[in-house]
């Protein structure tokens, strides 16, 4: 699920794929500009969050409201950790992942979005394994979401294309990936995930 297979968009249902491609384009988005802020709350709207992801995208990141904000994700994200049954063996990661969930907070609290991405990134394929066990692991696991419910499967997409997020490189410039992008672009695509576990 998680490693950028190429052929992920053919699961969409042909009604969403435009709006996720725009999301995640294939070569990348603009080092300066950063993944397209039109495409993320298009895909909010997908998801059913489209209102809670206008009205946070608009406020002060640093502000009270996105503080609560933030408060309700850790403790409904620590919920769903909790609720999740697992082998006694598997344990130790539910454990493990709610010790990452304060570090992952603090980086959106001091804006360093790219770390915060690719660190939410490594947390919905922690989570979507303590929900799916191995099934999670496979090739055909965003198919079988989408069976099960459509905006479920599309967010269990989202959380596998996170890791794929990267500046595209100009001239063989392999340095490219390394150039900060666009923080508002960044906080967009970060948004849509925290919206929709927060209503989950």
């Amino acid at each position: 699920m998680f490693n950028c297979p190429l052929h992920a968009n053919k699961y969409i249902p042909g009604e969403y794929r435009e709006d996720a491609e725009k999301l995640f384009p294939p070569g990348g988005f603009s080092a300066e500009k950063g993944p397209d802020g039109a495409a993320a709350a298009a895909f909010a709207e997908i998801l059913g969050i489209g209102a809670d992801y206008r009205r946070l995208l608009g406020v002060n990141k640093s502000g009270r409201e996105t503080h609560q904000f933030l408060e309700h994700f850790q403790n409904n994200l620590d919920l769903l950790i909790q609720k999740t049954w697992v082998e006694k063996a598997d344990e130790v990661r539910k454990e493990k992942l709610e010790d990452e969930i304060p570090g992952f907070i603090a980086e959106i609290e001091r804006g360093d979005f790219q770390e915060a991405l690719k660190d939410f990134g490594a947390i919905l394929e922690e989570l979507a394994y303590l929900f799916f066990g191995a099934q999670s692991a496979r090739e055909d696991f965003i198919e079988y979401a989408l069976r099960i419910d459509i905006q479920m499967g599309l967010f269990w997409w989202y959380g596998g294309q996170l890791g794929c997020l990267q500046p595209k490189n100009s001239g063989g410039d392999t340095q490219g990936c390394d150039k900060p992008a666009g923080a508002e672009g960044l906080w967009a695509v970060l948004l849509i995930g925290i919206c929709y576990l927060t209503n989950f």
